[in-house]
């Protein structure tokens, strides 16, 4: 089941220009509702910016595009029309609450609840396709607590947090098996440092035998050469005492 299937998206619902609200704004409102309705999204973008150019606290205009913004596939557009909008919301609510609840105010109230809980719940359902399930979570969270009887929102909320959970499960595999792999890196790492020291060590004891044994032929041949010259003087020192032997001084007999 795809993603899409499983996320309802009921509460994207375009919101009417009130009566109230300038003819200009109304005018473009209507527009880009007809075009939204007609798949027509790009223009339907358009009028609903011309709509709140005229008027920027004209919070149907500004969740309207984000509704146009998440037809498009533009999650980060549409998560900014969704906040503002939830600001203009939110401040009317602040000052419904801080004022005199009389029963127009009480129904105004209720009524600025359940158009934030459609915004938080569409706001949701973006961060929940992106996969960004922990802002999903949050938004859910936010339209529940201006509209607790929204089931929709609640299964959303419930099947987001579950994703989380899957979410943070893998990312904790991810990185068990990262820190894994630095690990086997640097064993690795340490092994080939190890094998180059002892394989140094082998060179240099080499090396130093190489020396020795170079040094012991030199002295090999010096001792060699030494008694080799030592031999020639001794043989020298034998011919010359032949050599030396004195004559007879007379001949044994004078002929």
């Amino acid at each position: 089941m795809t993603m899409n299937r499983i996320i309802t998206l009921s509460a994207l619902m375009l919101v009417p220009a009130l009566c109230v609200a300038q003819r200009s704004d109304r005018s473009y409102l209507r527009v880009g509702n007809r075009q939204f309705e007609d798949s027509l999204f790009v223009k339907a973008e358009e009028n609903y910016l011309k709509a709140i150019d005229a008027n920027p606290e004209l919070y149907q205009a500004l969740y309207n595009l984000g509704n146009s913004y998440t037809a498009q596939q533009k999650p980060n557009e549409a998560i900014e029309q969704y906040r503002k909008a939830a600001n203009v919301l939110e401040a009317e609510k602040k000052t419904l609450m801080d004022g005199v609840q009389s029963r127009s105010q009480q129904k105004r109230l209720e009524k600025c609840k359940r158009e934030l809980a459609e915004n938080y719940h569409n706001e949701g359902v973006v961060y929940h396709m992106s996969e960004q399930y922990d802002k999903a979570v949050e938004s859910y969270k936010q339209a529940l607590r201006n509209n607790p009887d929204d089931n929709e929102t609640r299964y959303n909320m419930i099947l987001a947090q579950k994703m989380l959970k899957e979410q943070q499960q893998q990312q904790q595999q991810n990185q068990q098996q990262q820190q894994n792999q630095q690990q086997q890196q640097q064993d690795q790492k340490d092994q080939q440092d190890q094998q180059q020291d002892q394989q140094q060590q082998q060179d240099q004891q080499q090396q130093q035998q190489q020396q020795e044994q170079q040094n012991m032929s030199k002295e090999n041949a010096q001792q060699l050469l030494d008694a080799a010259m030592q031999d020639e003087k001794d043989v020298q020192e034998r011919v010359q005492k032949r050599l030396n032997v004195s004559p007879k001084q007379q001949l044994e007999k004078d002929w």
